[in-house]
């Protein structure tokens, strides 16, 4: 259930841009008036991932993931059906908003059943719809686009995701935390319209400029709600975003490497398709068969960290991970006119090798010291961190570009331009690996042995069979 939830809400999220230039000849527009469709999804799905802790715990997480994924498939038909542009909009609007409860009301309801060592074992089944969905989205989409509609790059999440809702009514059992204080609406407010305008100036900055006056006060004005935001959240007994959370070192370095972390990698798989395309001048499916190499090195050392993750802990893996990652954004750096496909799929495959040792190890990480009624909280959290690093990622590559790029050129970077890029995103990611070999990670090991970290025998958690 929660595979494919995961994989369905990533491919619609990557999708639809694909459908742009389509969509554009049928309301007979331009393909960049139609900007508001891609950007209204990541700022609609900021806005409703605070209020997801709350829900889960309210309502249950079965009963919040059903709903979100009946809105999310229900506002996908209008999607395809949309008339004009502005339905389009708010129809894409709905579907953000599903989406940003459907992800931690999944991820909730996935650790809430599982303990810390099944939890690795299940990760290796997790990160499956998490890479393959971004590898699977352009393709499918010009299929789809070139055999059948633009509107089936909606219409297609309806046979998945038809199933999933009567599977998911059928044989998952309810899970609820503790019961939820008043609800925060002041806190819901400051920190929905907080991570909206800033994931709305994020996302705009790299199209409009920097230096746009929609972009800096976007950015601005999220700057000053979010810090009001926190302010609010950590004076009230029962803050809609559990920020003392954070309090809780492990839980928040390993969201730090998250968030830090993403934009190297992200960044990277962002980078690599305008390389190819862009750069070399190689045609979009050269492209996808190029980039597509980096999931089947993640799917592999998945499988040997979840083995090694309880004997040698998430630092090492995660540190050494991270340091692969700079070591091959290297190798990127040297890519020029020249280079061969081959050469550049070889990357992308040992670029997925060290992308395995981050993604499992980070998150299940993140929860081993949480008691569990703090669940639901701390995936809204893990969240609201991953969603603003892969905000981040994109714009920080287009930004390393246009500031290699001369000013003649701004069209048409030069493959230096490119390289300067890699090596800015190596640099970063050198710097978190540095930053995640000093985790404190013996809870995290004693946990994955299910023992506790004086030497005794942990409580196991009480298992739901119908979630296997």
């Amino acid at each position: 259930m929660c595979v494919c939830v995961t994989f369905i809400a990533i491919v619609d999220g990557a999708i639809t841009t694909v459908a742009l230039p389509s969509i554009a000849r049928t309301f007979h527009l331009t393909t960049a008036a139609l900007d508001g469709v891609v950007v209204v999804y990541p700022v609609c799905l900021a806005m409703a991932i605070p209020a997801s802790a709350w829900l889960v715990e309210r309502f249950g997480a079965k009963r919040v993931l059903l709903t979100a994924l009946g809105a999310f498939l229900a506002s996908s038909l209008l999607c395809g059906a949309a008339a004009d542009l502005a339905q389009l909009v708010a129809f894409r609007a709905v579907q953000g908003l599903s989406a940003g409860l459907l992800f931690p009301a999944a991820s909730s309801l996935l650790y809430s059943t599982f303990n810390s060592w099944e939890q690795v074992r299940i990760s290796r089944y997790m990160i499956v719809p998490q890479q393959m969905a971004p590898a699977v989205a352009p393709v499918l989409g010009g299929l789809l686009v070139d055999h059948l509609s633009w509107r089936w790059v909606f219409y297609v999440n309806l046979p998945l995701g038809v199933p999933a809702v009567v599977f998911g009514a059928v044989f998952l059992a309810e899970h609820r935390g503790h019961r939820p204080g008043r609800f925060d609406l002041t806190g819901l407010l400051l920190s929905a319209a907080a991570l909206g305008s800033v994931m709305f100036g994020v996302c705009e900055g790299p199209n409009r400029g920097w230096s746009s006056p929609a972009v800096v006060t976007a950015l601005v004005l999220g700057a000053v709600l979010l810090t009001a935001a926190v302010l609010f959240e950590l004076r009230i007994a029962e803050p809609l975003l559990r920020l003392r959370l954070f309090a809780d070192r492990l839980f928040r370095d390993t969201n730090l490497i998250n968030l830090v972390g993403l934009v190297p990698i992200l960044g990277a798989m962002y980078l690599g398709p305008l390389f190819l395309q862009q750069g070399q001048g190689r045609s979009a499916l050269e492209s996808g068969t190029s980039t597509f190499p980096e999931a089947f090195g993640v799917l592999l050392t998945v499988q040997i960290v979840g083995v090694l993750y309880s004997r040698v802990g998430p630092r090492i893996i995660i540190g050494c991970g991270l340091a692969m990652v700079s070591g091959v954004l290297l190798l990127f750096a040297t890519c020029d006119q020249d280079t061969g496909l081959w050469t550049f799929r070889t990357y992308m495959f040992l670029l997925g090798v060290g992308m395995g040792g981050v993604f499992m190890p980070t998150t299940v990480a993140s929860l081993a010291t949480l008691s569990r009624k703090d669940l639901a909280q701390a995936s809204t959290l893990n969240t609201v961190v991953r969603q603003t690093g892969g905000a981040f990622a994109p714009a920080a590559v287009t930004t390393a570009l246009v500031l290699s790029t001369p000013t003649a050129a701004a069209a048409d970077p030069p493959i230096t331009a490119y390289q300067h890029a890699y090596l800015a995103l190596a640099a970063l990611a050198a710097a978190t690996s540095l930053f995640a070999f000093t985790l404190p990670d013996g809870p995290a090991r004693a946990a994955a042995r299910g023992t506790t970290a004086a030497g005794g025998t942990a409580r196991p958690k009480r298992r739901h069979e119908e979630a296997h």
